[in-house]
């Protein structure tokens, strides 16, 4: 059974936020300003990005709560309500597959909540975990239920609402605790560095075993790999890493270690991330390229692949050439500086504008690529214009 990607949407919540203005809505640790702000924007190159969190909101962990215009899992309904027509209705429906790194809540799962968003009829969901790969597993879900013959027509997403974890208000606890013992009002760099990494917003897209409308994008291949039988945790939320590598849980921590270590904050060992992202991800491509007989790269019209920053981005570039993966880059296509890294969205983000673009031809190949720091995982998938 052929699977056809029929229409792909975004949805993007408020006006966009440029670099000077992220610590309007972010807010300032301890009252000052982060120093880790210029040196991450230096290297990720994004210049603008979304927040659902409103700007300018004086909070502390005892009083009010955060103002948000959306949720996650309203963010999601948002893009998913813009597949439809009056061609292909919710009620067509079969299938639906929500990925997000962070939930609005651990229970009920982000999908379910979704669906409740959505309402309409009963239907089969599916929630992947992980981080970035979480919307690309939603993907394959889909496409693996309708190569099978289970569904006809099926909606996968991604999302990220993640503005509200990164406010200021969040690591008043820790900050307090590090200056108390170290007279260090900043926290650590590795929980920094990401509130000037990641935004929020949504994607998502229509999947059916029939194309429909003047183009379609037939899915070719999907592949999957996790390196994590060889590499220890990179990007964690809700636990705490240990010197010797492992992951230790909130579930056996005390309460209050929850907020002076902000343990529900995202982080990252960027000194592994930048030790093993791109070596595992040229493993990864040489593969799936090895496996379907992708051994000259003029077959490739477009390679789309989702990075967290253009210092990532340039670094893959080089890594493809010395490996002897070199797709031109004219035929990469990308929009992170201007969207910014919307994490499991990016890759469908980045699609819609593709797919909507006109400027794609019959017979044309898009190449996805897709990594996941989380214990790096990653996801290569080959569509073809029909």
């Amino acid at each position: 059974m052929d699977v056809f990607i029929n229409k792909v949407s975004k949805f993007l919540p408020n006006s966009p936020i440029g670099n000077d203005e992220m610590e309007n809505v972010l807010g300032m640790i301890n009252d000052k300003p982060s120093r880790a702000r210029s040196i991450v924007l230096r290297q990720n190159g994004i210049k603008q990005r979304y927040y659902s969190l409103f700007p300018n909101q004086k909070i502390n962990t005892k009083s009010t709560e955060l103002k948000i215009s959306h949720t996650n899992a309203e963010l999601a309904a948002e893009a998913i309500q813009r597949l439809f027509d009056s061609n292909v209705k919710l009620e067509n429906v079969q299938l639906l597959c929500c990925g997000t790194s962070a939930p609005d809540q651990f229970l009920p799962s982000h999908t379910s909540m979704v669906h409740g968003i959505l309402k309409g009829h009963a239907l089969e969901i599916v929630s992947p975990s992980g981080v970035c790969l979480s919307s690309a597993h939603a993907m394959k879900v889909a496409y693996m239920a309708i190569k099978s013959g289970e569904s006809c027509c099926a909606v996968c997403s991604g999302s990220e609402m993640v503005s509200p974890g990164f406010h200021a208000s969040k690591y008043e606890a820790e900050c307090a605790k590090t200056e108390e013992i170290e007279g260090n009002p900043y926290i650590a760099f590795d929980k920094d560095f990401l509130r000037f990494m990641l935004s929020d917003g949504a994607g998502a897209a229509l999947l059916e075993n029939k194309k429909r409308g003047n183009i379609s994008l037939k899915i070719e291949w999907i592949e999957s790999v996790s390196y994590a039988n060889k590499n220890e945790t990179c990007m964690y939320l809700g636990g705490e890493k240990l010197p010797n590598g492992e992951l230790k849980s909130w579930k056996v921590m005390r309460g209050q270690e929850w907020l002076d270590k902000s343990i529900f904050a995202i982080r990252q060992d960027f000194k592994l991330l930048g030790k093993e992202v791109i070596g595992c991800w040229i493993e990864h491509l040489t593969t799936s390229f090895k496996k379907h007989d992708i051994d000259t790269f003029e077959s490739i019209d477009y390679f789309v692949p989702h990075f967290s920053s253009m210092f990532f981005g340039n670094k893959l570039k080089e890594e493809m050439k010395e490996n002897g993966i070199e797709i031109p880059y004219e035929k990469w296509f990308f929009n992170l500086p201007e969207i910014g890294n919307v994490g499991s969205a990016s890759i469908y983000i980045a699609l819609e504008e593709l797919f909507n673009s006109g400027k794609l031809i019959k017979g044309e190949r898009i190449i996805l690529a897709i990594p996941e720091s989380g214990r790096f995982s990653y996801m290569t998938a080959s569509l073809k214009v029909t």
